[in-house]
């Protein structure tokens, strides 16, 4: 998703930054794209010293930064019983879902707060809802991958605090559903295109106003916390 995330805003005229962990690879993917504003920038969301090198590399070469989209995501639980899954798993998860998100939004906050109007768009997942995992009526009920929904609920509880903390400012706040995606990060067996999982995130990032904040969407909608 993240590949056709900068394929869409690139198209768009916008001039995007792929976070990448080897800039080789993230080269090959641009070159795939044949995209000329496009630029790779070596990030490791799990790694302190790649976000803040990834941040002074932005300020020093555009800065500023218009909008940060948080898309880096793992899943190392497959359908583990929450009473046997290791603690290690749920760790990792949450180091690159939740604290890694955190450690690059404070680091490139500065940037975004230098912007005229800008945004962030943290990408969740519906199986993060409460809500919706509560509901035996939905297909969320039967889910059971306790590291992954656990980080994607922290994410949608940082992102309200974080809205909240902003609301006076001109950075707005906001997290997104994509759905389950044909992906091999879903395993190929998701239900909707990788176009269909980006399409909420693009129109975020592309709208001309920047007056949502606080608030969790997909293309349907609002989904429930």
């Amino acid at each position: 998703m993240g590949l056709e995330i900068v394929k869409e805003l690139a198209a768009a005229g916008q001039h995007v930054l792929l976070g990448t962990r080897n800039i080789a690879r993230g080269q090959a993917a641009i070159t795939q794209l044949g995209a000329a504003n496009v630029d790779p920038i070596q990030l490791d969301v799990a790694d302190d010293n790649s976000v803040q090198a990834a941040a002074t590399q932005i300020k020093d070469q555009c800065g500023r930064l218009d909008c940060l989209i948080n898309n880096a995501g793992i899943a190392l639980d497959n359908y583990e019983a929450p009473s046997t899954i290791p603690v290690a798993t749920i760790r990792k998860d949450f180091d690159v879902n939740f604290f890694g998100l955190i450690t690059v939004t404070q680091a490139m906050l500065p940037l975004l707060k230098l912007a005229p109007s800008a945004k962030i768009i943290n990408v969740s997942s519906a199986v993060g809802s409460l809500t919706l995992a509560s509901d035996a009526t939905t297909s969320i009920y039967q889910h059971s991958a306790v590291g992954y929904q656990a980080s994607k609920t922290a994410v949608n509880m940082f992102t309200v605090d974080l809205a909240n903390e902003l609301s006076d400012t001109t950075v707005t706040v906001n997290a997104v559903n994509p759905g389950w995606v044909d992906t091999s990060f879903a395993g190929g067996g998701g239900d909707k295109t990788v176009q269909e999982g980006v399409a909420r995130t693009v129109e975020l990032a592309l709208l001309a106003t920047n007056d949502i904040t606080g608030t969790f969407s997909d293309t349907q909608g609002i989904v429930p916390w």
